[in-house]
């Protein structure tokens, strides 16, 4: 494979760092933009002062700041947004300027540089609550909160700047990922990261509803993987699904992560189950997950040591989460 010039939006958040591990290791130049709202340079310092990563703090958002960064960009991904549900819906202008004003600088920067590929990493939440399971990517987008909105709408940036300026995109909707560097803090992080900083903390695990609900859980290095094959391929204008295609309950994995378990109000907008039909995925890329549910939760406990220096719940957030459901749910 030709080395390439390679920018990552994100890149030290939890999906982004494990991917700036993949290209360097693939052989190639690495810059990463994040203004470590929700990432952090911490992940990135195992690599040192590699001399094929420049790492840059700056919001994707101001493309005054950022534009010359993509001079040289050959393979774009852009993974920095921000996240969560309740935090969406108290602040739905925050999300809408770091989700889809921040594609749309991106995307601008990279037109003018010329970028060869344009990866987005997109968000299954878009499909709400799908009628059928598993989704395939031709089900009907219904977006409940502000943060799937804000995904799907620059999602459809991405896809109308392939339509009109012929950028070379393809955005890949990533089913529940987990792995080492998810991220703890925050009352409204992934279960897997949440589940995490409470097993560190000696608190019980925050199951919303009954824990029966399922979910398609799919590990970092698959999605990772799938990211590379997306930039590697000459796929234009597609959008894929990014899953295990398998479903399995919060139930099963607080058994498996040992522990106690408190219940909290379910959340309104949330499916009963996620399953990504990877159909389409495996067809024209060849891709399909490696790491099996059980053996990606052996490896998240065999790395919990890295929790105990990241920054996790405080000792009031369950409580807290839970006031805050009940204030949303009236």
């Amino acid at each position: 494979m030709n080395p390439r010039n390679c920018l990552v939006t994100g890149g030290a958040g939890f999906i982004g760092s494990h991917l700036v591990d993949r290209l360097i290791g693939d052989g190639h130049s690495v810059l990463v933009l994040d203004n470590c709202s929700t990432g952090r340079l911490e992940n990135l310092s195992h690599l040192g002062d590699h001399p094929r990563l420049e790492v840059v703090q700056a919001d994707v958002a101001d493309h005054r700041i950022i534009g010359s960064y993509f001079d040289e960009a050959e393979w774009v991904f852009h993974l920095a947004a921000l996240a969560d549900i309740v935090p969406s819906i108290q602040r739905p202008l925050d999300y809408h300027r770091a989700n889809v004003d921040g594609t749309l600088s991106v995307l601008e920067a990279a037109r003018a540089a010329g970028a060869k590929r344009f990866v987005y990493a997109a968000s299954s939440s878009c499909y709400g609550v799908p009628d059928v399971y598993p989704t395939p990517e031709t089900a009907p987008s219904r977006p409940q909160y502000p943060y799937a909105l804000t995904k799907y709408l620059a999602e459809q940036c991405v896809l109308h700047w392939g339509q009109v300026y012929g950028l070379s995109v393809v955005s890949l909707r990533l089913f529940n990922v987990y792995g080492p560097r998810a991220r703890t803090s925050g009352s409204y992080g992934a279960v897997f990261g949440v589940f995490l900083a409470q097993k560190l903390a000696g608190q019980p695990l925050t199951v919303v509803g009954d824990g029966t609900q399922t979910r398609d859980f799919t590990f970092v290095s698959d999605v990772v993987d799938a990211l590379v094959k997306a930039a590697q391929s000459d796929m234009r204008g597609e959008v894929l699904n990014v899953g295990s295609g398998k479903t399995y309950s919060v139930n099963r994995l607080v058994e498996l992560l040992g522990g106690e378990a408190v219940h909290i109000p379910k959340r309104p907008g949330e499916p009963d189950c996620t399953q990504a039909d990877i159909g389409k995925i495996g067809r024209h890329l060849g891709w399909q997950p490696q790491v099996s549910f059980e053996d990606g939760v052996k490896i998240m406990l065999d790395n919990i040591e890295y929790w105990r220096q990241a920054p996790v719940w405080t000792p009031g957030a369950i409580s807290e989460a839970t006031r805050e459901w009940c204030e949303y749910l009236k």
